[in-house]
């Protein structure tokens, strides 16, 4: 067995949770499911399957998987995190068993190329092919960021590789569950842009070339220092058209064209939307624990914590 442990996030994944385990058995030597009080079987087909369960209150992904690093028992040398809903595929798993144990001392994160399964169809165009994100790292080198959305995981103290093998996202639930779980995400994102542009909390700059994939940062500095700066009745058109003419989403077909306007338009436009809300609702609003304090009424997220201002000087 490989020295790797797994961490995955769940909340209410009957629908998922065995097959992610099952693909991991070949290559986990631990699985440790960390769950937000699900009200399903989650809990009971992972503790069957031989996982460790906590569980733990539900803030974000990101406090909730840092909570993980920081509580789980974890022992391995290799760390990697899974979301309930994804596969790990049977040439990845031997690329794993086969390459992991043998890279050299200063190698201290694997990049994983993510394919997107949609209505049961893989999503190849659109800019959707690979996204190379690093989810398998050395134990004591890396952590997530501290982020409303969009929170990847960073490294330190060496350098990044990339494995081939098949990663694929697919979620099995229908489409109310995914429109209602973006609706969701842009509450968090609006969340996140309002602070880029008001400074309200402190901000984690730590994704970087150095600290994940390149694609993951260059990602990054595009929206932030750009796309977000453009009106977004009109950049939720244009990167629809980006993605789907220029890198030839139509090639995905019916259910793509489905999945690149909910997900690289409505959503886009939607985000763009909540901010313009929010904004609103803000605008006579100066003091920071004030702001921060009418934005977790709003959108029902604990954003004032009990050091608030502290952080707020530090910051």
């Amino acid at each position: 067995m490989i020295d790797l442990s797994v961490i995955i996030l769940t909340y209410n994944e009957e629908l998922h949770i065995e097959r992610c385990i099952k693909s991991l058995r070949s290559i986990a030597k631990e699985i440790f499911v960390v769950d937000s009080y699900s009200t399903d079987k989650t809990v009971e087909i992972a503790r069957a399957l031989n996982a460790k369960v906590y569980q733990n209150s539900f803030i974000n992904q990101s406090v909730q998987f840092q909570w993980a690093l920081d509580n789980c028992p974890i022992k391995t040398s290799w760390i990697m995190r899974m979301d309930a809903d994804e596969i790990i595929e049977s040439d990845l798993s031997t690329e794993i068993a086969e390459k992991l144990p043998l890279l050299s001392t200063d190698v201290v994160g694997i990049n994983l190329k993510r394919k997107h399964i949609f209505m049961d169809r893989w999503v190849k165009y659109g800019g959707r092919y690979p996204l190379v994100m690093l989810r398998i790292w050395r134990n004591g080198h890396g952590r997530v960021e501290d982020r409303w959305m969009d929170e990847h995981m960073v490294v330190w103290g060496g350098r990044t590789v990339t494995f081939e093998g098949g990663f694929a996202d697919h979620n099995l639930n229908d489409l109310t569950f995914f429109t209602d779980k973006h609706n969701k995400y842009a509450t968090r994102e609006a969340i996140e842009i309002l602070n880029q542009r008001l400074n309200i909390f402190p901000r984690d700059h730590a994704v970087s070339i150095e600290t994940t994939s390149f694609q993951v940062s260059f990602k990054r500095f595009i929206k932030e220092r750009i796309y977000n700066h453009i009106p977004f009745t009109i950049s939720s058109f244009l990167y629809f058209f980006w993605r789907y003419v220029c890198q030839m989403g139509f090639l995905d077909g019916r259910s793509g064209l489905v999945y690149h306007f909910l997900q690289g338009y409505w959503y886009r436009f939607l985000v763009g939307a909540k901010v313009m809300e929010l904004e609103r609702a803000i605008a006579d609003i100066s003091d920071k624990r004030k702001i921060a304090e009418e934005l977790s009424r709003l959108t029902g997220h604990k954003l004032v914590v009990d050091n608030f201002d502290e952080k707020i000087i530090n910051n």
